[in-house]
Order: C-alpha cells, then sequence, then structure tokens
C-alpha cells in the first residue's frame, strides 16, 4: 500500500505530491505546503490542473512516466500556483504499485541562487548600516550649527513676536535631529516581545487607508490560526508601514493591496534552520518596480519615485534583519509581492 510510504514522506526535504489513478491529489507532505504556500486541506481530491497553471509540462512529464512505468524527469519545469506567481521547479515523476499512483518530487531551481541571494543580502544590510549611519552623523553636525544660530539670533531680536520664527527652526531643527536618531541610526536592540502579527497589519492598514481614504482598496488574506511570534512591535510596523506606503504610492492611491499571511515549515533564515517561520506578504496590483532597479532596490537612496528619498525599503531590510528574518520580492507590470519572513521560535 502507497500510504506505508506516507510517514517517510512526512519528514523529508522533499517537496512530494502523490497522485491517485485519476490524476487527483491523494497527498502532499509538508514540504509541498511551503514550497506551494498550500495547505493540503485545500488541494486533496483536486486535479493537478485545477490547482496549478501552465501545467503543460506537467502534463507531459506525468504521462511519460506512466507509458513507460519508469521515472521521467523535467529538469526546467515552470509552474503557476495561483495568486502567489510562478515557480521554476525540477520535477521527478515516477509510477508506484502498478500505475495505481504517481509519486512527483519538485526541488526548487533557484534555491542555490537564492541562497547567494540571502548572504548578498547580510553584507548589503551592513554595508547599509554603516553607510546611513555616516549620513546621519553628517546631517546632525550642520543642524546642531543651524539651532544654535537660531538661539543667538533669538536673543538678539528686540521684538517678542519676531522669536516665533526662531522657534519654528528650533523646534524644525530638533524634530530633524531626532529623526535622523530614530530612523537612520538604529543602534538600539530590538525590543522584543510575544506579539500578534495581525496586530501590527491592522495598525498599518487603518493607517494608510487614511492617508489614500477615496480610492486605495486594502484587502485583508489572514491565516488567523497563526501563533504569536516574538519581535520588536514598532520595527514590525515601521517595515510593513514602509512596505504598503510604498505600494500606495506607486499607484498614485488608487489600486488594490493585499495583506495575507501564512505560515511556511522547515526554512533557513540568516543561515540558521527554523522549524516554522510566519510569511506576511504585500500585494499590489500597480505598475511594478521597473526591472533596472531589481538588483540595487534595497540601496539606501535608490528608489522608483522622482520624489523617493530611498531610505523605506533600506530600513525595512535591516528592521527585518534584525529579526533574522529575510525580505524579497517579485515584480511585474500588474502585481508586486513583497515577502517578509520571520521566524517563530
Amino acid at each position: 500500500m502507497a500510504e506505508t510510504f506516507l510517514p517517510t514522506f512526512e519528514h523529508l526535504a522533499t517537496a512530494v505530491i502523490l497522485l491517485d489513478g485519476q490524476s487527483h491529489i491523494a497527498y502532499l507532505n509538508p514540504a509541498a505546503e511551503n514550497l506551494f504556500a498550500l495547505s493540503s486541506k485545500s488541494l486533496i481530491g483536486h486535479s493537478v490542473q485545477h490547482v496549478f497553471t501552465h501545467t503543460e509540462q506537467l502534463d507531459a512529464a506525468m504521462q511519460h512516466a506512466l507509458t513507460n512505468n519508469a521515472s521521467y524527469i523535467e529538469h526546467d519545469l515552470t509552474l503557476g500556483i495561483p495568486p502567489h506567481g510562478k515557480l521554476h521547479l525540477r520535477c521527478t515523476a515516477t509510477p508506484l504499485q502498478l500505475n495505481k499512483y504517481l509519486l512527483l518530487e519538485f526541488h526548487t531551481i533557484d534555491r542555490p541562487l537564492k541562497l547567494a541571494r540571502e548572504e548578498q543580502m547580510l553584507d548589503q544590510t551592513q554595508a547599509n548600516r554603516l553607510l546611513l549611519r555616516n549620513l546621519a552623523h553628517e546631517i546632525k553636525n550642520p543642524l546642531g550649527g543651524i539651532r544654535g544660530a537660531a538661539q543667538l539670533l533669538e536673543h538678539e531680536l528686540e521684538k517678542p513676536g519676531l522669536r516665533e520664527y526662531t522657534q519654528v527652526v528650533i523646534q524644525e531643527t530638533d524634530r530633524l535631529v531626532s529623526l535622523m536618531e530614530k530612523l537612520l541610526t538604529p543602534q538600539h536592540k530590538p525590543n522584543f516581545s510575544s506579539l500578534n502579527i495581525h496586530e501590527v497589519l491592522e495598525r498599518v492598514r487603518s493607517v494608510v487607508l487614511a492617508e489614500f481614504p477615496e480610492n486605495m482598496s486594502i484587502q485583508r488574506d489572514y491565516d488567523i490560526s497563526l501563533p504569536v511570534l516574538m519581535g520588536d512591535k514598532e520595527q514590525l510596523i515601521q517595515t510593513i508601514l514602509n512596505l504598503v506606503r510604498n505600494a500606495a504610492q506607486a499607484m498614485q492611491g488608487q489600486g488594490n493591496i493585499v495583506l495575507r499571511t501564512r505560515i511556511s515549515r522547515q526554512v533557513t533564515l540568516m543561515k540558521k534552520r527554523h522549524r516554522l517561520a510566519v510569511i506576511v506578504q504585500v500585494i499590489d496590483n500597480g505598475p511594478g518596480i521597473p526591472v533596472h532597479l531589481h538588483d540595487k532596490i534595497f540601496y539606501p537612496l535608490v528608489s522608483g519615485r522622482d520624489n523617493g528619498h530611498g531610505l523605506g525599503l533600506t530600513l525595512a531590510q535591516d528592521f527585518v534583519s534584525q529579526h533574522e528574518g529575510s525580505i524579497e520580492f517579485d515584480s511585474e507590470p500588474g502585481r508586486t509581492c513583497f515577502s517578509v519572513m520571520l521566524p517563530l521560535k
């Protein structure tokens, strides 16, 4: 019986799907749930053609394996997973028990590339942090001079009414100094506490809808069964707020944003293996990120908008790295998805 193999499949890092004689999904292991970001309850009993899109290559591989009663490997398979986009995979189709079952094994082709990108992100985050601290230092120095000059000028003014203007200079200078300290130099360790990630998302949602009240829609797609996680609430609010606000600004306040949460199993983040992690996705239907910015979108002072300062994504990446998580994106015209992955400890 094929059922005797199921306990073994549960512990595999390889994504496994078992099809019955009608090519309906009879089983998938946790690695497959993680790879496709779909639950087994929503897939079992459905055909692969119903669950996935762009199945032509997969159909051919399955037919070849069944016809020859032997394993068949498709080395470059593109599979669509609504609503998560496409995956590039290597698939092995193996008939079991005289073609009564068909075993599908999936491996991501871009796994080595993802690990290399994560390594690069760690180095980049450190470099960004140093650059921002140096930038803050250079900005704070002239601000101190401006504040001192305004105080001296205030003492020389004879008319009390004119001191209102010097107070504006002093107060705005103090505000900029505070901004430099809080945003550009996050030197303090995160203040970790137990939190519900959906409270963070609801706070961000209310803020952005207040900023763009007319034609902006922010939909919820929450997994309410997610456990609490340990994190710095203010840092996570700022991280998600930067992502959602960027999306809203890119769409000029007119469009749809989806806030999605899911659980992920057996993931590697910051070179550490975690049994569980929370995925937060910010998905918009805007114009997409220009292709020439894909490789440097997290760099400081890089922005796709003429009036953008290019610090929001840099700070988001810094805050996520302090939580030992990762942030990545997938973008094309009509759909951009930023994914924040945070480990559950």
